[in-house]
């Protein structure tokens, strides 16, 4: 029997629908993947802001992960919000556990709207624990330069992060203040290629999500490095086009344009 290629996600709920779990199963059925969501966090948020966050413990997001991957094949497994340091090694148990799936991993620290998601000592736990289980972390520019301390050059950030273990980095450029954004992949120690797209009017609420969650989709599918990490871009950038503003605050991407 033939069926879409499952796609583990390790993300946090986030009941605006705009970003987290909700976000990535869209986008990976966008794919044509089936998502298996795994819980790490319970938010409560809007598209204005987050007003708390509540990780679950690190056994409960282990067993949740355990339970499908003793039942499912998985093609990917794709990660976002983390929460604490707990998680982070749960994860981490999990993956060594379970070697045999591409890891995408989204390190979301904030919230669109600029609050911490996570506690003070996750960046180092990201770095020490999962970039060497990795095969691509797709970082903003803020996120590059949390996770690594390198505070000017992007190429010098990417390189810290591919010393780490990490076999791919893709940086998106929305936060850096130039005319249009430009993304750029990086892979065997440099620059491999980049991209530029023209800015959209209006903040986005799951942007991060919608990208990293639809090239898991792409790289579940057996995809080239390079060809999937443009394809996710190019689907990103139409979802955030089309997008709609539902509430007061960011808008959301319409993941579902197709």
């Amino acid at each position: 029997m033939i069926f879409p290629p499952i796609v583990l996600v390790f993300a946090g709920n986030d009941p605006s629908g705009g970003a987290g779990l909700c976000a990535d199963i869209q986008a990976l059925a966008s794919q044509g993947c089936h998502a298996a969501p795994v819980v790490t966090c319970i938010t409560t948020q809007d598209t204005r802001k987050v007003f708390e966050n509540i990780p679950l413990s690190g056994e409960k997001v282990a067993a949740q992960a355990e339970a499908v991957l003793n039942d499912m094949p998985i093609a990917a497994c794709k990660i976002g919000l983390l929460g604490n340091v707990e998680i982070v090694e749960a994860v981490q148990q999990v993956l060594l556990k379970f070697p045999r799936m591409p890891v995408i991993l989204d390190p979301v620290l904030s919230a669109g709207s600029g609050q911490s998601l996570t506690e003070d000592k996750i960046s180092n736990a990201i770095v020490n624990k999962l970039l060497p289980l990795t095969e691509i972390i797709t970082p903003n520019s803020l996120e590059v330069r949390a996770l690594t301390n390198v505070t000017g050059s992007l190429d010098a950030a990417a390189a810290k992060l591919m010393d780490y273990g990490c076999q791919f980095v893709c940086i998106t450029g929305t936060h850096e203040n130039t005319p249009l954004v430009e993304n750029i992949l990086y892979g065997q120690g440099q620059r491999l290629k980049s991209w530029t797209w023209s800015r959209l009017p209006h903040s986005y609420h799951g942007s991060g999500c919608t990208f990293s969650a639809s090239l898991a989709g792409l790289l579940a599918q057996n995809k080239e490095m390079s060809r999937a990490v443009y394809k996710a871009q190019q689907y990103t950038w139409t979802s955030l086009r089309r997008g709609y503003l539902p509430g007061q605050g960011q808008a959301l991407p319409n993941r579902l344009f197709n």
